[in-house]
């Protein structure tokens, strides 16, 4: 009975293993093959697409970054950072304020603010288009700043809400009775008590912001304001596409963002565990 169980629990492993091999596999190798098919020519590419390049040069991601891909990536950066900062910022103020302040209709104010997850952005495109044109907004990063900062400030506020909602509130009356305000309060007391779920929102909305593509296409149309997902369709031509290019330049979009998930993974499944899990 023994040895049968510790058969079927090599077995058990040997599949997991597999299992797991086999999803690596899978996720990995579409990346190895785009990094591998931006050394290579158009001929190579489409004459034999899995086989390695001929001359590992970087002329293709020197093309890239000089086509325009430098300006894009400035873009994004500037985008991502700005609208992960005021996302935040403002969902961890609303959470504080729905947590640990007495406002009348508290629970009707937040089912307002969870209901803006239910509001698809297709649904709303139209309107914020003519919206944004008559406030001479369209065309411009303040568009995509106030986009990207106001679809994730629900999800964000409810992620943060659900960490503060068991902090003690110990603390926040000690520190109003050595006479700290609301603001003091927030800011140099409860706010460090949520660093996990603050750093797990950071790294979520960055990866939101960088790879956003539908906002991006709709609201800009000049090159100076294009983010990179959008950016690197305009190098890809009508007629004739160095598709090495494409590829070197997607490379350039995805090292980013792939880094940052992976040194921030712990964080984040540390965060979500830490806020939704209470």
């Amino acid at each position: 009975m023994v040895s049968r169980l510790s058969f079927l629990g090599v077995i058990v492993r040997v599949f997991m293993w597999a299992f797991l091999i086999g999803l690596a596999v899978v996720v990995l190798y579409p990346l190895l093959w785009m990094v591998l098919s931006g050394f290579k020519t158009n001929a190579e590419l489409f004459g034999d697409p899995f086989a390695l390049p001929v001359d590992w040069s970087f002329d293709n991601y020197r093309k890239a970054w000089n086509g325009g891909v430098s300006g894009y990536l400035t873009t994004s950066v500037l985008v991502t950072v700005t609208s992960t900062v005021a996302t935040v910022f403002v969902s961890a103020w609303a959470a504080y304020g729905l947590t640990r302040v007495q406002i009348p209709l508290s629970r009707t104010v937040t089912a307002l603010i969870l209901g803006g997850l239910m509001l698809a952005p297709t649904v709303a495109l139209v309107p914020l288009v003519k919206m944004f044109q008559a406030m001479g907004l369209y065309n411009s990063f303040w568009a995509l700043l106030i986009l990207y900062t106001a679809f994730r400030v629900p999800f964000t506020t409810f992620l943060i809400r659900a960490y503060m909602i068991d902090l003690p509130r110990e603390v926040d009356e000690a520190a109003e009775m050595d006479g700290a305000g609301r603001w003091t309060a927030f800011w140099r007391i409860t706010l460090p008590m949520c660093k996990p779920i603050i750093t797990s929102t950071v790294l979520l909305h960055i990866l939101f912001a960088w790879n956003e593509y539908l906002f991006a296409m709709v609201f800009t149309s000049g090159s100076g304001v294009q983010t990179l997902p959008v950016g690197l369709t305009s190098l890809m031509s009508r007629h004739g596409t160095d598709f090495p290019v494409v590829f070197a330049g997607m490379v350039i979009a995805a090292v980013p963002v792939v880094l940052l998930f992976f040194l921030g993974q712990r964080y984040i499944v540390r965060g979500l565990a830490d806020g939704i899990g209470k």
